[in-house]
Parts: structure tokens; C-alpha cells; sequence
């Protein structure tokens, strides 16, 4: 694959949501094509992006981290698409996150220099997959996570068969009890941040943790919660500091999800004997969502005391297909093509044939189910006595990620759902 295929591919009917009657054409070309959502230029379903709330949701994002003097390395998992990749790195990103080394492998290429895996990485066909990029791409930053001697051995095997150029980079991972992965205790974390300065096949260069898990949306709790977890990463940074365990100019601080990131992001400017970059790590920020990010977010505003920049810049369109008997109307999407492992599709407005407006969705209509290709639409109300076959409606999400994964490409639109550019994603 060349980089013109990776980050200009060409895009056809094969891939569902592209117009039947379009011939293939460059996704920088798809702008141009004078298509329209709502006139029935794209066959439905169709995830969406909306340009506005998009650039709104990067510039505000990038102006959090920065005034609380940090860095922002985005969670390149949420959307794994080079085009978005680009525009976080122009917005003023410190680099980018990733969870896999194949994931690595389409971040380096769309542009990115300094990365983290926010994952451990032991297997020797990744450890020698991050040594080929890095000689591939000189001055390429790769950091991964390391909260085991068991892992560290394995590292140490592959370094010993001769084919690591150089130690790689680590971040020693700090984990809670009944949590993923992350060392449970200080004396476990120091003992591994010891063995790890020791070896040959590692430079220890940071701490790493991940606080996300535990958000609840109840401030009293996270905030309790989260300044515990970061108290524990602070004694095990000053630890490692004062026995001189750090071999890096310039020491990694980072944690942040997209739930509570504001209760660490002050707690990543830690003085030690070196200068310290904090890092978030938040993904989902990127398009926001109408449900479970939409609720976090409304308690960080509140912790703020002011209001927040993110707006929902992710919807699924859909089309009634059928009205079987009253109160449902079962829609053209399914579990193919938006996420429900947070919870269902929340339905947001509708478009009756006909009409030019947008309504919103009354409060009475809820998704009850979906299978791979329908979900079940309930309401009680006139309005959805109204619906017909051929309306549409609109669906928002809970949980950006699994709705990404889920389509080739997206079209991005204006505010009257013209398609004026588009993305793709690389899962």
C-alpha cells in the first residue's frame, strides 16, 4: 500500500454508504461531488460527520490541554482514520496513542513522529515491528507499557537474539485492584522500574496509568478516586527520580481517557529532577457523542463551572422501513453499522417525505433493540403514529469507537448536510 492508497484511497460502490450510481473516486475528491445527505444522493445507512462540531470539538480539546499545560497524544483507536490523525497533529497534538503496533504502523505513516502503545507489547513479531519503523522513520518515538517481570523477560529474549538495534522505550504502568492490566502495589511498581534501568533491553522513560475505568460521573466519587490513583503514580515518579531509574532527558507523565481527564490533567506537572511532559490521552473528544461521553461531560462542566466545547459531531442516518403494528417502526440500521455496547442508538431528530426541517426526536422515542440490520424504534406519542415508510431519522451514539469500526468511510457535512469531505479508516 502506498501512502497516496492509505491517506487518498480510492472509494466505490463496494463500500456501503458510497452512492450506486458513482463510479470509483478519490476520497479527495468526494467534496466535489455536489451530494446531499437529506436529497437521497447516499444510500442509507449512513454514520455521518458533521464539520463544525468536528473542528469545534479539536480546537477546544487542544485548548484545554494546553491551558492546563500539558500535552494532548490522542487515542488514535477511537477513530483510526490518517485524515483525523492529521488534523489532530495540525491542531497542535504532541503525537498520537495507539493500542497496537498495526495501529502504530497507520499513525507513523499519516504523519505522526512521537507515539505511545498504551498496551504492553512482549510478542517478538511487535517488539521487531516497532525496531523497523524506527529504523524506517529516523527519529521516530515509540514508548510502550511495561507492568510485569514476566513481560520484561520476554523483551529481554527477543533483544538477546541480536536483532534489537537499540533498547526500547517503556513506561511503567500503575493499574488498580479489579482493573486491566498496571502494577497493583508501589513496592511491585518500584521493584519492576528497578529491573527495567537495569536492562539492556529497556530505558525506562515515564509512568503511565489509566483512570478511565472507574469513572462513574458522580464527581464526589471520581474526584476521590482519581486523586488517589494519581497520588499513587505521583509516589512511585518521585521514588523511581530519586533512585535515578529514569534514562530519558525528559521524563513521560500520562494518563487521561475522555471521561475525567480534568481530574488528572493538573496532577501531570509533577517537579522532579528532569523537566516532565504530561500527556492525555483522550480519544473519543474527537466526535463526542449523544449518550455516555454527552453525560461525563456535563460533570466536567460542572467541576469547570463553566460550559465545554464538545458537541456531538457523529450521527447515523437511517430510514423507516416498516411500521408492523403500533408504537414501532423499524429502521434501516442494525449493529452492523452502529454501536450499541454502551447502549442503544439514541434517536435525535427526524425527516418526514416531503419537508425540508429537521425535528427533534420526542422524548418518547427510544431504540428497544436491534438486530444486525434493523433496530426497533418505540414511541407513543402522535408523532410516531405519524411515521411512515420512507422518513428518516437520525441517531445519535454512545461510545464513538465501535461506531468507527464499523464503516470503510464517513462523508463529512456542512451544517445542511452537504458532503463536502470525507474520511477514512484503516481498522
Amino acid at each position: 500500500m502506498t501512502l497516496q492508497d492509505l491517506l487518498d484511497p480510492t472509494l466505490d460502490a463496494s463500500q456501503k454508504g458510497f452512492p450506486h450510481h458513482s463510479g470509483p473516486l478519490r476520497r479527495s475528491a468526494i467534496g466535489s461531488q455536489g451530494w446531499n445527505v437529506l436529497r437521497g444522493d447516499l444510500p442509507l445507512p449512513l454514520a455521518v460527520i458533521r464539520r463544525d462540531a468536528l473542528a469545534g470539538n479539536l480546537s477546544w480539546m487542544q485548548g484545554f490541554a494546553g491551558s492546563h499545560g500539558v500535552g494532548l497524544a490522542p487515542h488514535g483507536k477511537t477513530t483510526m482514520s490518517p485524515q483525523l490523525f492529521q488534523r489532530q497533529l495540525a491542531a497542535g497534538a504532541w503525537g498520537l496513542t495507539f493500542a497496537t503496533v498495526g495501529q502504530l504502523r497507520a499513525g507513523v505513516a499519516a504523519g505522526a513522529t512521537r507515539c505511545i502503545i498504551a498496551n504492553q507489547v512482549f510478542r517478538a513479531i511487535d517488539l521487531q515491528g516497532i525496531d523497523d519503523l524506527k529504523r524506517a522513520h529516523p527519529g521516530l518515538r515509540v514508548a510502550f507499557l511495561v507492568d510485569s517481570l514476566d513481560q520484561l523477560a520476554l523483551i529481554e529474549a527477543w533483544k538477546a537474539t541480536g536483532k534489537g538495534t537499540q533498547p526500547h522505550e517503556v513506561l511503567l504502568e500503575i493499574g488498580v485492584d479489579g482493573g486491566r492490566t498496571g502494577c497493583r502495589t508501589h513496592e511491585q511498581a518500584l521493584a519492576l522500574a528497578q529491573r527495567l534501568r537495569s536492562s539492556a533491553a529497556t530505558r525506562l522513560v515515564g509512568i503511565e496509568c489509566y483512570e478511565g475505568l472507574g469513572a462513574t460521573g458522580q464527581s464526589e466519587a471520581d474526584t476521590a478516586y482519581a486523586q488517589a490513583l494519581m497520588k499513587r503514580v505521583r509516589d512511585i515518579a518521585l521514588a523511581c527520580d530519586t533512585q535515578q531509574l529514569f534514562e530519558a532527558d525528559e521524563i513521560l507523565l500520562t494518563a487521561g481517557g475522555s471521561a475525567i481527564f480534568d481530574l488528572v490533567a493538573d496532577h501531570l506537572k509533577l517537579k522532579l529532577s528532569r523537566p516532565v511532559q504530561g500527556l492525555l490521552r483522550s480519544g473519543c473528544y474527537v466526535t463526542h457523542d449523544h449518550g455516555t461521553y454527552h453525560r461525563m461531560m456535563n460533570s466536567v462542566a460542572a467541576r469547570m463551572g463553566c460550559g465545554h466545547g464538545l458537541h456531538a459531531a457523529m450521527e447515523v442516518w437511517a430510514a423507516v422501513q416498516s411500521c408492523p403494528e403500533p408504537g414501532l417502526a423499524i429502521l434501516s440500521v442494525g449493529k452492523r453499522d452502529i454501536s450499541y455496547d454502551l447502549e442503544l442508538p439514541i434517536p435525535t431528530g427526524y425527516r418526514v417525505q416531503g419537508q425540508d426541517a429537521i425535528a427533534a426526536a420526542p422524548g418518547d422515542w427510544k431504540i428497544s433493540a436491534m438486530n444486525d440490520q434493523h433496530a426497533y424504534l418505540r414511541g407513543t406519542g402522535e408523532e410516531h403514529k405519524a411515521l411512515r415508510v420512507g422518513d428518516l431519522v437520525v441517531l445519535g451514539i454512545s461510545h464513538p469507537c465501535t461506531t468507527f469500526d464499523k464503516w470503510r468511510w464517513m462523508p463529512v457535512v456542512d451544517a445542511d448536510y452537504n458532503v463536502c469531505d470525507a474520511i477514512v479508516t484503516c481498522f
